[in-house]
Parts: structure tokens; sequence; C-alpha cells
């Protein structure tokens, strides 16, 4: 496994190797490596602004070829959103590497975690955390499908669903405690009464009598995010969210 020397290090080769390609206009660190929260198991994030008159994919393609040959990478991952490409690799160690490659007019802050290390950025961007409305329909479209996958026997298939209404029920309760919402990283500083809600919500075994259990404290808990965040959505679906729970 990796070391967070060897991390380090190859963040220093990173770096020094965005500073010396001309197509590349200015570079950032984000997460927990521009936070000063780094621990034994973070990762490296690393921003790339790629120069006006430069092409985003080119300078990916060459930056993926030097991962691969020099750095170790074994695989990568390419996340696209807001016309940006993330692409992240996974290296021989099972340490991951983010890189995004910005277009010069979009490169900026979008949160707190972001360190310039070089050139400059357009005007902060932040992205709003999810709406609360969107949150609470992913979760009872989870909640759905885990009924009728408990109904028909399906129960690898009622897990999948339970999880994904625990994962809407997480972002929700991080709104309300003003943590963060994505990706489950803020759930670990929730109060524990929120954390005992959430175990509840986690089937204890694969089998009818267990996910049913927990179907129904899924459906509970969502009338219950709700009712905090928007009343008059948690009153259209009080009959409904009722009708939901019972499982045939």
């Amino acid at each position: 496994m990796f070391t967070s020397d060897t991390r380090e290090a190859l963040r220093e080769m990173l770096v020094a190797a965005a500073r010396a390609d001309d197509a590349v206009a200015a570079a950032a660190l984000v997460g927990s490596g521009a936070t000063g929260r780094e621990d034994e198991w973070s990762d490296i994030d690393l921003v790339l602004r790629i120069a006006a008159d430069g092409e985003p994919a080119d300078v990916a393609a060459r930056w993926t070829e030097t991962m691969y040959t020099t750095h170790g990478a074994v695989h990568h991952l390419d996340v696209v959103a807001g016309g940006v490409l993330y692409r992240v690799f996974l290296l021989a160690g099972s340490l991951q590497v983010d890189v995004s490659f910005w277009p010069y007019e979009r490169f900026g802050e979008t949160g707190p975690g972001f360190r310039l290390l070089f050139g400059d950025t357009n005007p902060p961007a932040h992205l709003p955390p999810p709406g609360p409305e969107r949150l609470i329909g992913m979760a009872w479209l989870h909640a759905l499908h885990a009924r009728s996958a408990i109904a028909r026997g399906r129960h690898w298939q009622a897990v999948s669903m339970l999880d994904g209404v625990r994962e809407q029920l997480v972002s929700l309760a991080c709104l309300r405690h003003g943590l963060n919402p994505h990706q489950g990283r803020g759930v670990d500083d929730l109060p524990a009464a929120e954390l005992d809600a959430l175990a509840r919500v986690r089937a204890a075994a694969v089998g009818p009598v267990e996910l049913r259990k927990a179907h129904d404290a899924a459906v509970r808990a969502i009338g219950d995010e709700a009712a905090r965040h928007d009343a008059a959505l948690a009153g259209r679906l009080t009959g409904v969210l009722e009708e939901l729970r019972r499982t045939r």
C-alpha cells in the first residue's frame, strides 16, 4: 500500500509537471490536501486550468499516458460534469489520483477546499448543495422499488434500493446540520441520535423479515425528513407513505 511519503512525492512530481506544461495555465489542490486535513488514507486531487488556446482532451491524453507509463496507473475512471473532465486514476499501490482538466473559462474555486498553486482563477462559482425536494423524491423512488423487490422475493435488489434510500436520508440530515451532504462526507459528524435512526434503515440480514423492518424504518424516516425540510410536501406525502409501508 502507498504511504504518506510516496503520496507527497508523487504530488510534488505532478505539480512540477503542471508548471512545466505550456498547455497548463494554472493548477490548484482540492480536498484534504488543500485544507491540511490529510491522513494516511487521503488521495491526491489536482485541478488543472488548460490554456486558452489548449484542448483539455489533448492534455488529458498526454497526462494519462504519463500516469500509466511513469506513475504505475492500472486503470482510470472518467466523470464529466459541468463541461469538466475529472479523470480518476487507480495506482498499483492503491493510491487514488484525481486530475481534472478545466477549460480556461471555467476554472475557478468551487468550494472552501481549494488552494491555488500557480496561475490565476476566474471568480468563485460555488456549487449549490442538493435541493431537499429532489433528495426526498429520490428517497421515495428507491423506497417504492425496495417494496416491490421485497414482495417479489428479490432480496439483494431490495438491499440495493434500501441503500439508495439511506444515501438520500444521509444527505438530507447533513443539510439540516450544515454538514457536507455529498457522498456521505459529513455523515460521521451527525449527532448520535441521527446515526441511530440511519442504522435502523440498514437491514440486519438479507431476508424478508429484516428487509421489511428496514423498509418500514426507511419510509418513516422519509416522512420525518420531509416534515423537517418542507411541511407542505410532507403533508402531500403522508398518505402515500403510509400506503408504501404496507408491503404485501
